[in-house]
């Protein structure tokens, strides 16, 4: 397990309330040994005006699990802040839910670079991020 931090999904969760992360309904369901998923509906709050996935909730997908899992990987004392968020959206989708999978590229002492993938119901890909993270204590 790479993560120096261990909470459970529940508490994972706890964190979202009154936030947006709770009001776009994001979930996280997963934990791994090394990573962390969650789920987004995709519905009247995540849609564009033309009744697809916007994809400013994929990123705030995206960076709300890069963003956990950096924290996830920090010891009490230190913080840590994104520095760069990149989405290629691959495929519409319209409805149902998405589901990131968010595992990490690089972890140093002072920066860490997450993937980010997230899938429709079908399991395809509709979306590939990249979140670089900055380690400040």
């Amino acid at each position: 397990m790479i993560w120096k931090r261990h909470l459970s999904l529940d508490e994972l969760n706890a964190t979202s309330q009154h936030t947006m992360v709770a009001h776009l309904g994001i979930h996280y369901t997963r934990l791994g040994d090394d990573l962390l998923e969650a789920e987004m509906p995709v519905d009247a709050r995540t849609h564009q005006p033309f009744g697809l996935l916007h994809g400013g909730a994929s990123a705030a997908l995206a960076e709300t699990l890069g963003s956990m899992a950096a924290f996830l990987m920090t010891r009490d004392g230190e913080c840590v802040v994104g520095t760069e968020l990149n989405v290629t959206h691959h495929r519409p989708v319209s409805q149902g839910k998405v589901r990131g999978v968010c595992q990490p590229l690089h972890l140093g002492r002072q920066s860490q670079s997450w993937e980010i993938v997230l899938f429709d119901e079908q399991g395809r890909r509709c979306c590939t991020c990249r979140l670089s993270t900055r380690v400040l204590g």
